[in-house]
């Protein structure tokens, strides 16, 4: 059976393979009995979408699915990922459900999946389900039991009032010139209000018109050009750039300078512990965050607790060991104060009343950090990857060997596309460059003497 989750929940290519409205139902069939087995009376879910066109067919199957096995559906309409989260406590729900492949452009489509807590599966809950899905048809319940679907008016109002309680207490956003970039997705309709109801002087909203083919093109945290270009353009005092499906932030300074998540990670880390809001000396980030973050939150007395890549696997650690500060260098921002998942406009609320706390440029209170030179290539495949060859853990191990001391080297498969990602860091820029050609070249032999 093709495995159905990634770092991420379910991802693929809409109307194929497990994409498809036929595999969607089953799978809704076995999430739902699963997460209704234990329940006296009726399961409930909670289902959201982002704006891409495939998410109504998605929707459909689900919904099937779950009211099949006897889980009622109320449906959230277009809502971020963190919103669906939110609401799922909110609404008392057994389950989340929020269709989206987050970054990747429309014709791709995928499925996340909260608990009750608002908080992302586990793995023991993928793996359960996954040996779920191998297994015969999922029992249907009798036809008086159907779960009922209904809409739910009003999250999206909720949704940004609950966003805005994420501002200091005394601050107010009054007196700054916003580029908003909602990347056509799932917040084109509550970021840049949000900024607004919190006294921002002007927000200047792009990709906030969706068409259903048109989220994360040439827009969003993955393609900031435009981001920059209309804050020069606008004179603004800062930029945010959202995903598509809003659980991601990157951000740019009023030069057009990009951001990334581990700068903003490494001020939230400092801002929190100046005001004694950290439960803990220290936050979580993946193995992809920069070694300069590592650095820096150490020179600040904190520490950089590294997970394997994915937020979820950054919210597990957080939740295990009582952390409440955490992200990815790719943007993915977790402040479990106000949301049990990332969320993009959360984090940028907090970074935006940081540059008001300072009173600063931002192109100041942005730049936390030097980072340490880091060069990350991707090697496209199709089928099984090649991460356990010999040649290249050979090989990585010799090039650790010649760093020194002075970086890291880190070779993964992606989660969600079908990429093998080479990072390499080093603060000899010579030798980082030289080393990641050579791991991709290796690579790239052995992509092309497997045939995949």
């Amino acid at each position: 059976m093709t495995k159905f989750f990634g770092t991420d929940g379910v991802r693929g290519v809409a109307n194929a393979g497990k994409m498809t409205p036929s595999s969607m139902m089953r799978l809704g069939q076995v999430v739902g009995a699963y997460f209704g087995s234990s329940k006296k009376g009726r399961s409930s879910a909670v289902i959201g979408k982002d704006t891409r066109m495939s998410g109504d067919m998605i929707e459909a199957a689900l919904i099937a699915g779950l009211t099949s096995v006897g889980m009622d559906v109320k449906k959230a309409g277009v809502l971020p990922t963190s919103g669906v989260s939110l609401m799922t406590n909110g609404l008392d729900a057994d389950l989340g459900v929020m269709i989206t492949a987050s970054h990747n452009k429309y014709l791709d489509n995928g499925v996340k999946f909260f608990g009750s807590d608002g908080c992302k599966l586990s793995d023991q809950a993928e793996s359960d389900i996954e040996s779920l899905l191998s297994r015969h048809e999922q029992d249907l319940v009798l036809s008086a039991d159907i779960g009922r679907v209904t809409s739910v008016d009003g999250l999206q109002s909720s949704y940004i009032e609950l966003c805005k309680a994420a501002l200091p207490k005394g601050l107010r956003l009054d007196g700054l010139k916003i580029v908003l970039d909602a990347a056509h997705g799932a917040a084109y309709a509550t970021a840049a209000q949000t900024l607004q109801d919190l006294g921002a002087e002007e927000v200047i909203a792009i990709g906030v018109s969706p068409t259903g083919d048109n989220i994360n093109a040439g827009c969003g945290s993955t393609e900031t050009d435009l981001l920059s270009q209309t804050v020069v353009d606008n004179g603004a005092d800062v930029g945010v750039a959202l995903d598509g499906d809003a659980d991601r932030l990157i951000m740019c300074d009023e030069s057009g300078k990009i951001i990334d998540g581990d700068q903003l990670l490494g001020l939230i880390a400092t801002s929190w512990k100046a005001q004694g809001k950290l439960s803990k000396d220290g936050i979580v980030a993946t193995i992809m965050s920069n070694l300069g973050l590592e650095h820096y939150l150490e020179a600040q007395g904190l520490t950089l607790v590294r997970t394997p890549v994915g937020d979820r696997h950054v919210a597990a650690r957080m939740r295990s060991e009582g952390y409440n500060v955490g992200g990815e260098q790719s943007g993915h921002l977790l402040m479990t104060d106000y949301s049990p998942t990332g969320d993009g406009t959360i984090a940028a609320i907090q970074i935006l009343a940081e540059i008001k706390r300072q009173g600063r440029p931002a192109s100041e209170v942005l730049d936390v950090f030097k980072p340490v030179p880091q060069v990350l290539k991707n090697v496209r495949y199709s089928g099984g990857s090649s991460m356990e060859h010999p040649d290249l853990l050979a090989l990585a191990e010799r090039v650790k060997a010649d760093l020194k001391g002075t970086g890291r080297v880190l070779i993964r498969a992606s989660g969600t596309e079908p990429l093998i990602r080479v990072m390499v860091e080093s603060t000899d820029v010579a030798l980082m460059n030289a080393k990641a050609d050579e791991l991709v070249a290796l690579v790239n032999d052995i992509v092309s003497r497997s045939g995949k």
